[in-house]
C-alpha cells in the first residue's frame, strides 16, 4: 500500500495546492511532540541565559582592558618624562659622575696593588 505523504515519523509534509506551501500533518500516534517541544523551549531558554551571561562577561573584559589600556599609556608617558629628566641630569652632571668612577677604580687598583704587595713579604 502506497503511502500518499512524503518523510516518515509524527510530522509528514504533503503537498498542497499551492506548490509554495506545504501542509504539515501530525501522527495522533505519536502524540509525545508536546513534551518534545516543551524540552526544546526550555534548553533553548538555558541557551538564551548562558549567551546572556557571556555578553555580560565579554562586556565586563572589555572595559576591564580598556582601562588596563589607558593605565598603561599613563604609565608609560610618566616612564618618559622620568627617562627626558634623567637624561637631562646625567648631561648637565655627567663629567662629575664619570670622574668619580675612574678614580674610584684606581684607587680600588692601588689597594689591591698594595696589598698583594705587601702580604707577598
Amino acid at each position: 500500500m502506497a503511502n500518499p505523504y512524503y518523510g516518515s515519523g509524527p510530522l509528514r509534509s504533503r503537498p498542497a495546492g499551492n506548490s509554495d506551501e506545504i501542509q504539515l500533518q501530525i501522527d495522533p500516534i505519536h502524540g509525545d511532540l508536546d513534551e518534545h517541544i516543551t524540552g526544546l523551549h526550555q534548553k533553548i531558554r538555558k541557551l538564551k541565559g548562558v549567551a546572556q551571561e557571556i555578553e555580560t562577561e565579554a562586556k565586563f573584559q572589555n572595559d576591564f582592558i580598556t582601562q588596563l589600556q589607558m593605565t598603561l599609556l599613563k604609565a608609560q608617558a610618566g616612564v618618559k618624562n622620568n627617562m627626558r629628566r634623567l637624561n637631562k641630569s646625567i648631561i648637565q652632571s655627567g663629567s662629575n659622575h664619570v670622574l668619580h668612577v675612574v678614580l674610584f677604580a684606581l684607587f680600588c687598583f692601588f689597594v689591591v696593588y698594595f696589598l698583594s704587595k705587601f702580604s707577598k713579604r
